[in-house]
């Protein structure tokens, strides 16, 4: 099966390939304005809702965190492998970062004021992704802004090689920003803006900025 062993598989590739990606991620906001344009978005919808503890799940090396937290977020990272949360310890020693798997987020019902997840659901198989979106709603506040990015396209690709030529063993999965807003809307979010677009973080990526709807509200 496509989906058989996904998150041992996803662990164990980036735990391989860790000081590499850090390495080869390290600047790429600087070529990306469109991306820093969403993030500072999403940074003043955290701020204009009073401000709160930021999760960015799947953090891998920690840019994104630590770019949030330039701009005055109080962002804190999640991310499977231990050895990226080691390397993002290293590269930003005064963030917090802690190991775990967004399948089951180990942080309290409604205890976040924004998530970011950047370019981390991609390896999230389709009968697991709908149970991942929950759990996003359930950790942030009604009305809490969610960023997410994505790889665009229809069809899964196995990666067999990663960053700096290392071994790894994970499906990439592409999917339409239609569909994505579709699983986010059955989980209970509000999509606000929708974009595509071309850059050094993807051939053809997706942003989506969504809101946790209230318990009361509807789709």
């Amino acid at each position: 099966m496509l989906t058989e062993g996904w998150l041992t598989d996803t662990q164990a590739s980036y735990d391989t390939v860790a000081a590499s990606y850090a390495d080869q991620v390290r600047d790429l906001l600087d070529q990306t304005p469109y991306e820093r344009a969403f993030l500072g978005l999403f940074a003043d919808m955290v701020q204009a809702a009073g401000d709160g503890p930021v999760a960015d799940v799947g953090c891998g090396s920690g840019r994104i965190t630590a770019y949030l937290r330039r701009l005055g977020v109080d962002t804190f990272g999640i991310d499977l492998s231990p050895a990226m949360v080691e390397v993002a310890r290293r590269d930003h020693p005064g963030l917090r970062f802690e190991v775990g798997s967004m399948t089951d987020l180990k942080l309290a019902d409604v205890s976040t004021a924004g998530l970011v997840a950047w370019y981390s659901v991609i390896h999230i198989p389709d009968d697991e992704i709908g149970r991942v979106f929950t759990q996003f709603r359930r950790v942030l506040r009604p009305g809490g802004p969610l960023l997410l990015s994505f790889h665009v396209g229809d069809e899964p690709r196995l990666i067999t090689k990663g960053y700096g030529g290392h071994p790894m063993k994970v499906y990439v999965h592409r999917r339409q920003p239609d569909q994505m807003a579709g699983w986010l809307n059955d989980a209970g979010f509000t999509i606000e803006a929708q974009m595509t677009l071309s850059s050094a973080e993807s051939t053809l990526g997706g942003v989506l900025m969504a809101r946790r709807r209230p318990d009361s509200a509807q789709g």
